[in-house]
């Protein structure tokens, strides 16, 4: 059986799980990857109770993912915005998308896309070696222990 949390476990991707690993977080980034910002936007779009939606802003403003900024004064209002962190999760993001899009079709085709905001063409994600630049095939790949 596993336990609530990773800890003491020498893995990165155990690490990564403990920041972002929670259903909710993932769909809190993908909704601010697609431009939604305020509480209340959050709220609409996720079938979330007003509580966890809370706790789980303030665990990724805390982890440094989100950032919250006052955008009204009275009364006081926030946006939450994704820092240079948080963007970093775009690849992961869209990774998961086109993986659920491949394995787990929909009879209508997958509901979103990811587009190169510059000319509108669809944005793929890749492995490649960062030693021959070569892109490089899922079964090419072998994860090794380091340590």
């Amino acid at each position: 059986m596993l336990r609530h949390t990773y800890e003491g476990q020498d893995c990165n991707l155990a690490r990564t799980l403990e920041v972002i690993g929670e259903r909710w977080s993932l769909l809190i980034i993908r909704s601010a990857l697609l431009g939604t910002t305020r509480f209340d936007g959050f709220l609409g779009s996720l079938d979330i109770a007003r509580n966890v939606l809370s706790a789980r802003l303030t665990r990724l403003v805390d982890q440094g993912i989100m950032e919250r900024v006052p955008y009204q004064d009275k009364p006081v209002r926030y946006e939450y915005r994704l820092t240079d962190v948080g963007r970093d999760l775009t690849r992961a993001v869209v990774a998961l998308m086109q993986w659920g899009d491949r394995n787990l079709p929909q009879e209508l085709g997958p509901p979103r896309r990811a587009d190169h905001v510059g000319c509108d063409g669809a944005v793929h994600v890749e492995l490649r070696c960062e030693q021959c630049g070569r892109a490089v095939h899922d079964e090419e790949v072998d994860v090794v222990r380091l340590r």
